[in-house]
């Protein structure tokens, strides 16, 4: 029965499979004519003992179903399931005649060829032996039998154990419902049947229903019928009681899924009056008698049907089939029934149905739009039922204005209430040229011919409210589409609809309603004084920029009085609710709302009322904002065409991506190069499937599709290929169906299969490739066989087990792709491969093997296991690389160590080059075959390509993004997880808009962890891949959370600082916050606000958010909080003014306000301070401000004044005071004044007690840094260690160390300080004092420490130094001198007496000679020469005369050395001036003061001796650090020295001199040194 169907009306699963070739296309005719199955007819006894398996011939899996048995081939036995799967073996009872009328097998004939003989030589000769041997011959192939038997179990086994690897491929689906059953309602006493048809692989198990319990037919016998035929499915249930109304459910599982579909049935009680559109009762008798229909079974057959019918809008049209029924009972009627698109059709004004006995027909009194659709004849009898189905077709009537666009069509009203009704329509698929600009609606009153138009401007979105209706009185509505040309057709009228409460309208409905499965409880005495509660489940059902619809359920409360219902509306963000139904309060619990303003948001609620008053109001829906939430949908795409016959194409194409509330689509054809488009259909149809008639043969044709929605139409798709109008034979259009696979290689061979592999297509044709066939041939001492199928269904992988093939013979392969187009043709043939079990122990090759992620340097290589294992099972894999031109020698490893799984990314490419990669497999055993090559792959980055982005959106959703930019209309994108494709949804959620995908994790996890790749169909390999770590989904889970619950950066905390005046600033900075942004300023949780005592300020460009306060009092103790808030981003940020904290903050503030107070008049700046210069001088100074020529600036030590003759220091606004040698006499309170008529400051500085030290530990820092490196010398006492330093003070505190330890000093080691020269002498130095000498300066901090190594050379050189100097010295101090000085001049009068005495020394006495002009004199009585004591020598004359006068010398002499002296005599009355400082005698001889002589030169007395220059030496002893006997508190003072050592000490003055570079200036012996008391003569000390 199914087979009258035509092939365009069937589910088209796999459709093109009866269509693959002539050849294939006449043995299924064959096959379809004769029987299901070949073996059918001969084995249906074994099939009933076999527990409903099916037993057939077999030979070579289901090849032998579409081929006749050859002769010579070997029959078996194989038992197989619905699936034609094997499943076991057998033995059958008896060969019958047709098993040899079809053909001997080779063992058959030899069977018979050895009985003949037998019987022949049996005749001939009765030996015995003979009898012996047919014996033996007979057990023999008795034995060879078992083993057939045995190797066939085994083949079995295996080829189960393969198809369960093997065929699991993607034709395996859940059970889904072609046609589900529809819902009954029928009389009692009368029988309903409910019809499903199901698909599914494997075949799915039915089960049905009543109220969700199983229905089981013998527990109800004769009262349900359950039946199953080819997948059509029924339940019947007989003479239908009350009790039978339920709803039934029809459940169809199997290893992939379940799905359910229902139905309701309605039984319904005669009481009256019967709705004249029903059938009747039936009853079990007529006036003619019984019709007896059990025990029957009708055969029905449709013939004389009508065809593919077209027709145009207005015009008259009827459709008939004849009827024929076997066999004929002259009461019995069959049901029958006519469909629209499944929808069972009633007899109307529009359509009038016929059965005149053994003709159904079906007339058309007007034609509409709405006509169009599939219709089917369904016949149904007790036996089952027959349907026939065609297609109608109505177009547009003549436009009456030119250009004008075609009527809409399917007006109806959606919502009908007392004062407006909502019409709907779908919009037609002629524009007429022009877009449509909107739609007039046009409504007419029951009983009245006049039409009013209910709209004054068109309206584009297909529903309009209508409103101002009378209530209580019906209406029909139509609808008109203008575009710029004019007006259309108006279109056909709706039925008529009452303008009434949808209460009202359910009670005048009565008992007559149709049961729905509610329950609708009225009050008859309600009771009355009780106001009625709140509505419930308040909602939006339906908004548009037009009207808003409400809903609610009633109140819950038990006996109030029918309630009716006020509606209130609030604009969001305001309190304010105004009643929209002010007047009369509705009765239904159902709302419009008009004159709403586009674009803004509102609230609804509901309040209940009665006579006892109105109740609460219900709770206010969600914010709702006016507008149309409908858009338009996008476009469909992959618009596939396909022959089907002389006159029809079948049109595919792919859904829109974006479609909401999708009405259909509308198909347009245009023949090649017209540009004249021409609907294919005018009623939108719902599928992506549709077929196109009436197009002319031989013509070539281009097709596009465009959605349609209430929003309006889509815009058109791309267009298909070209595609020529002839009957479908062997394929598709031209280049539609895919090219031929090629590489076709062995992957796996045993003794009677072989495992095939081949390379996908290079063009896949204008689909995508849905299956691979494979046809094999056997090639015998190189002639090649006839080509045989080896499978029958397709197959989606690239790798297929060939089965059925004979051991040890050769064989070629070739393979075709098939898409929805059609099947291609086929692959070159393969080479000859011999069928022969494989027994190496390592594993076959790899196959499959495929490039993505090409870039400059690097790619992924994929690849599926060998399917042959080896010996043991495979546990990795080695890759191999070579340039695509070098030879075989070049192939190289890619890695090292085995990677275990079946992909590998590979770097260090060369950019720009090509190569070629192959995949070796291993196991225990070792490495196995390689793999085909791979096509060769150049390394270089294509333009435009892109990779894959993570991406975080503001909601915290973790995606990833890929975008691709040389898409094609057939592409999509492939995601995947280690390289595997992502099918299980709850991890990822997949989104494709355009050119862009995005993977979307649900729960992000460590099971999520991986590499994720994106791969593009129909490109040249676009792909990318992302690694997720570890350390990145920690990473991503972060930044989710931080966008989940974003939080506002902050640049910086809340923090307080002081201003000018003592003014408090709090402040925070925010990273980014946006003009929208708002600011809570909280003080201990209570808001402040701007005012007198708060400024706050908030720079939005900056993100500073500020807060001052003039002053702190103790009510500002507390907690200070910013909140910031900008859409859903917050934070906050708090600071605690509270205890110590806040009180030091208060008393900063005051001390600010002060500090603003005193710099309004003359100021410091920079308070009282002090620095050291390089020279150790102290600075005092500060740096003042806001002075006048008037302000007056002191300085104060210990409250006086300090007095300078020198004006004090004020440059550029700092006062300074110089203390140039600081002393511990200059520690005190220093003191600044600053004073004029604005007001005073003052500054102190504290060097007193610790200020001091610190002072003088600065000025020792700089002393010590000063000093140069510790240095050697020698003196005529012994040897000395020195420093210098640029200053020397006396508080400075030293330290001479010996071997790190502190020297004892001693009469023979001494420290000491001459000028800026600090000193250690070691007298009479010895071996014993060699070692490591250092000076420690002390400063108060580290110190700082000078060394020096006394030992080896440095001690010799400086002892033999020290020797020398003492024995010069020792020579020094013997050798003869004058000590005493004489005067350079001695003026004299005449006949005075001359007395010079002077000082000599020496040892031994040194020899004294006076002489006079150079001559020696001698002594006398007029000039008397003496020697007194061996120490002074006197010069006297008794009585001088002119002759005296002269030059006279003394000289002395010893062997140590000799020295003079000199003075002139001059002789005269008076003192002239003669420019030199002269002498004069009293009367008693003795040297006077002349008139020539300076005072200054009469201030000192000396003893004449001329002397010369020398620097004073004076020894001082250092202070000691550590002293530990009263030794070293002796030698701090030194004694006074005696005229010898003074001059002792000058000479190593002078002997210093040369040694050092930076010695100053020598001060002179001081004048009082002591005398002998022998002195005669003083004279006055003449100085240059």
């Amino acid at each position: 029965m199914s087979g009258s169907i035509p092939f365009y009306q069937k589910h088209h699963r796999h459709y093109d499979r009866s269509y693959r070739s002539k050849e294939t296309e006449s043995k299924l005719s064959q096959y379809q004519t004769s029987s299901r199955y070949t073996a059918g007819s001969s084995t249906s006894a074994a099939t009933s003992r076999s527990g409903g398996l099916k037993v057939t011939s077999y030979s070579g899996l289901e090849a032998s179903r579409l081929s006749p048995i050859l002769n010579r081939v070997k029959p078996t036995y194989l038992a197989v399931d619905r699936e034609n799967q094997i499943i076991g073996y057998v033995v059958p009872i008896f060969r019958g005649s047709q098993e040899f009328a079809a053909g001997f097998s080779d063992t058959e004939e030899g069977r018979v060829r050895d009985t003949a003989a037998y019987m022949a030589r049996r005749d001939l000769f009765t030996s015995g032996l003979e009898m012996e041997r047919s014996e033996q011959t007979s057990r023999r192939e008795a034995m060879r039998g078992s083993v057939e038997r045995i190797c066939l179990n085994k083949r079995i086994y295996e080829h189960g154990e393969h198809f369960k690897r093997m065929n699991e491929d993607s034709l395996m689906h859940i059970p889904e419902f072609v046609i589900k059953p529809r819902s009954h309602t029928v009389w009692e006493k009368q029988s309903v049947r409910l019809h499903c048809t199901v698909s599914g692989w494997p075949d799915p198990r039915v089960v049905w229903y009543k109220n969700n319990v199983a229905i089981d037919p013998l527990s109800h016998a004769g009262k349900f019928k359950l039946e199953s035929r080819y997948n059509m499915h029924s339940l019947e249930i007989n003479r239908c009681d009350f009790d039978d109304t339920a709803q039934y459910r029809v459940s169809a599982m199997n290893s992939k899924g379940e799905l359910s579909a229902f139905a309701s049935v309605v039984v319904k009680r005669f009481k009256g009056e019967i709705d004249e559109f029903l059938p009747s009762p039936r009853r079990a008798s007529t006036e003619d008698g019984p019709v007896s229909e059990y025990g029957i079974n009708f055969k029905t057959h449709i013939v004389d049907t009508f065809g593919v019918s077209f027709g145009r809008e207005g015009e008259t049209m009827s459709l008939g089939c004849t009827v024929i029924i076997y066999p004929a009972l002259v009461r019995y009627q069959p049901q029958i029934q006519w469909y629209r698109d499944d929808v069972l059709l009633s007899p109307s004004k529009w359509n009038h149905m016929c059965w005149s006995g053994d003709r159904a027909t079906l007339t058309f009194t007007h034609l509409n739009k709405e006509d169009e659709g599939l219709y089917t004849l369904r016949v149904t009898t007790k036996s089952g039922y027959e349907t026939y189905s065609a297609y109608v077709f109505v177009r547009d009537a003549e436009a009456e204005v030119e250009r004008a666009p075609g009527a809409p069509l399917d007006v109806r009203c959606l919502d009908a209430n007392k004062d407006y009704i909502i019409v709907t329509w779908k919009q037609p698929a002629v524009d007429g040229g022009d877009s449509i600009l909107g739609y007039f609606v046009d409504r007419c009153e029951v009983g009245t011919t006049h039409w009013i138009q209910c709209n004054d401007s068109p309206v584009k979105f297909a529903r309009f409210p209508v409103t101002g209706l009378v209530e209580g009185r019906s209406y029909m509505f139509r609808v008109r589409a203008v575009n710029a040309s004019g007006m259309s057709r108006p279109s056909r009228v709706s039925e008529p609809v009452g303008a009434m409460d949808p209460a009202d309208r359910a009670r005048m409905r009565g008992t007559s309603a149709p049961w729905t499965g509610q329950i609708i409880v009225t009050e008859e005495e309600p009771a009355e004084g009780i106001v009625p509660g709140r509505p419930l489940e308040l909602q939006v059902t339906e908004a548009t920029k037009n009207y808003v619809v409400l809903s609610w359920n009633p109140p819950g409360e038990k006996g109030l009085e029918g309630v009716m219902y006020y509606v209130e509306k609030c604009v969001s963000g305001t309190d304010s609710w105004q009643r929209v139904n002010t007047e009369i309060p509705v009765k239904s619990p159902r709302f419009a709302l008009f004159d709403l303003a586009e674009g803004k948001t509102y609230s609804f609620r509901v309040r209940c009322c009665n006579a006892a008053g109105v109740g609460e109001p219900s709770d206010p829906t969600e914010a709702t904002t006016v507008g149309d939430k409908l858009d338009i949908p996008s476009a469909p795409s992959k618009v596939v065409p396909i022959r089907n016959t002389d006159t029809s194409v079948v049109v595919a194409w792919e859904a829109s991506k974006e479609a909401k509330e999708l009405v259909g689509y509308y198909i347009e054809g245009s023949i090649v190069g017209s540009n004249e488009w021409e609907p294919c259909n005018n009623k939108p149809v719902n599928g992506t499937r549709f077929i196109c008639h009436g197009l002319t043969t031989g013509e070539k044709y281009i097709f596009r599709v465009r959605a349609v929605n209430a929003a309006g139409l889509s815009q058109f798709s791309p267009e298909s290929e070209p595609v020529e109008v002839k009957a479908a034979i062997g394929g598709g259009i031209p280049h539609a169906s895919p090219a031929p696979p090629y590489g076709i290689t062995v992957l796996e061979c045993v003794c009677d299969s072989m495992v095939l592999a081949w390379k996908q297509p290079s063009f896949i044709g204008g689909a995508d490739i849905t299956g691979y066939f494979v046809d094999y041939r056997e090639v015998i001492d190189g002639v090649q066989g006839k080509w045989h199928e080896a499978n029958i269904r397709a197959i989606s992988d690239r790798a297929y087990r060939v089965s059925d093939l004979k051991e040890n013979k050769k064989y070629q392969f070739q393979v075709r792709a098939a898409n929805m187009a059609g099947v291609g043709i086929p692959s070159l043939p393969s080479d000859t491969f011999l069928c022969e079990e494989w027994t190496i122990a390592v594993p076959g090759p790899p196959h499959d093997l495929q490039v993505r992620e090409v870039r400059s340097d690097s790619l992924v290589l994929l690849w599926k296991p060998p399917v042959y294992q080896g010996r043991d099972p495979v546990n990795g894999f080695y890759i191999d690389i070579k340039e695509a031109e070098a030879p075989e020698q070049a192939w190289r490893g890619v890695n090292n160590k085995a990677a275990e799984k079946m992909f590998i990314k590979i770097k260090d490419l060369k950019e720009g080059e090509t190569f070629v990669f192959r995949v070796r497999a291993q196991n225990q055993a070792g490495v196995g075959q390689t793999s085909a090559v791979t096509e060769p792959v150049v390394a270089l980055t294509k333009p435009g390509t892109k990779e894959i982005k993570v991406d975080v959106d503001d909601n915290g959703i973790i995606s990833m993004n890929f975008e691709c930019c040389d898409m094609t209309p057939d592409s999509k994108f492939v995601w995947s997880k280690n390289y595997e494709e992502i099918t299980d949804p709850s991890r990822l959620n997949l989104e494709t808009k355009g050119n862009k995908s995005k993977a979307v994790f649900n729960t992000p996890g460590e099971e999520d962890i991986g590499i994720y790749s994106c791969f593009v169909t129909h490109t040249d390999g676009a792909s990318s891949s992302y690694t997720l770590s570890e350390e990145e989904l920690k990473r991503l889970l972060e930044v989710s959370h931080d966008h989940k619950f974003p939080i506002i950066p902050l640049k910086s905390e809340l923090a307080v600082e002081l201003l000018e005046k003592g003014k408090v600033r709090f402040w925070l900075q925010a990273d980014k916050m946006t003009a929208n942004g708002n600011v809570d300023y909280i003080f201990n949780d209570n808001a402040l606000s701007q005012g007198d005592k708060y400024k706050m300020n908030f720079d939005k460009n900056t993100g500073v958010i500020e807060m001052i306060m003039d002053s702190l009092t103790p009510a500002d103790e507390g907690t200070f909080t910013f909140q910031l808030r900008d859409g859903k981003a917050t934070n906050q940020s708090s600071l605690v003014l509270i205890g110590d904290v806040f009180k030091e903050l208060q008393k900063e503030s005051e001390f600010q306000m002060k500090e603003w107070v005193r710099k309004q008049g003359p100021h410091f700046i920079e308070y009282l301070g002090y620095e050291v210069t390089q020279e150790c001088c102290v600075i005092m100074k500060c740096k003042v401000g806001n002075m006048k020529k008037e302000t007056s600036a002191l300085w104060y030590k210990d409250g006086h004044q300090i007095k300078a003759d020198e004006h004090l220091g004020f440059t550029e606004g700092v006062l300074k005071l110089e203390i140039a040698q600081i002393s511990k006499k200059d520690s005190g309170v220093y003191e600044v004044v600053l004073q004029d008529n604005r007001g005073k400051d003052t500054s102190k500085l504290n060097l007193t007690d610790q200020g001091f030290k610190d002072l003088m530990n600065k000025v020792f820092n700089f002393i010590a840094n000063s000093s140069t490196p510790l240095k050697i010398t020698s003196t005529d006492e012994g040897i000395r260690l020195y420093t210098f330093v640029n200053y020397y003070n006396d508080l400075l505190q030293v330290t001479w160390h010996y071997k790190d330890s502190a020297i004892a000093f001693s009469d023979r080691i001494k420290s000491g300080v001459v000028g800026e020269q600090l000193w250690l002498q070691i007298t009479e130095p010895t071996e014993k004092d060699t070692g490591k000498y250092a000076i420690e300066f002390n400063d108060g901090k580290g110190g700082l420490r000078r060394t020096v190594e006394l030992s080896g050379q440095a001690f010799d050189d400086a002892f033999a130094e020290f020797k020398r100097l003492q024995h010069a010295a020792i020579a020094e101090r013997s050798r003869a001198r004058v000590a005493g000085g004489l005067p350079d001049v001695v003026t004299i009068q005449e006949g005075k007496a001359l007395n010079l005495t002077c000082n000599i020394s020496g040892d031994p006495l040194p020899e004294v000679t006076w002489l006079k002009n150079d001559r020696e004199i001698t002594s006398d009585d007029h000039c008397i020469l003496k020697i007194a004591s061996g120490k002074f020598a006197s010069f006297t004359i008794t009585g001088v005369n002119t002759s005296d006068s002269g030059k006279y010398s003394i000289l002395v002499k010893n062997k140590y050395g000799t020295e003079s002296a000199d003075f002139t005599l001059e002789i005269g009355e008076g003192t002239p001036d003669l420019g030199v400082t002269s002498y004069s005698t009293d009367a008693e001889g003795n040297v006077v003061f002349g008139p020539n002589t300076p005072k200054e030169k009469m201030k000192t007395t000396v003893t004449g001796t001329k002397k010369q220059k020398r620097k004073e030496s004076v020894s001082k002893t250092l202070p000691v650090g550590k002293v530990e006997d009263k030794d070293r508190e002796k030698a701090a003072v030194e004694p006074k020295t005696s005229d010898s050592q003074q001059t002792q000490a000058a000479k190593e003055a002078i002997a210093d001199r040369p040694l050092t570079a930076d010695q100053s200036e020598a001060s002179e012996q001081p004048a009082d040194t002591a005398e002998e008391p022998g002195a005669v003569a003083e004279t006055q000390l003449e100085t240059e």
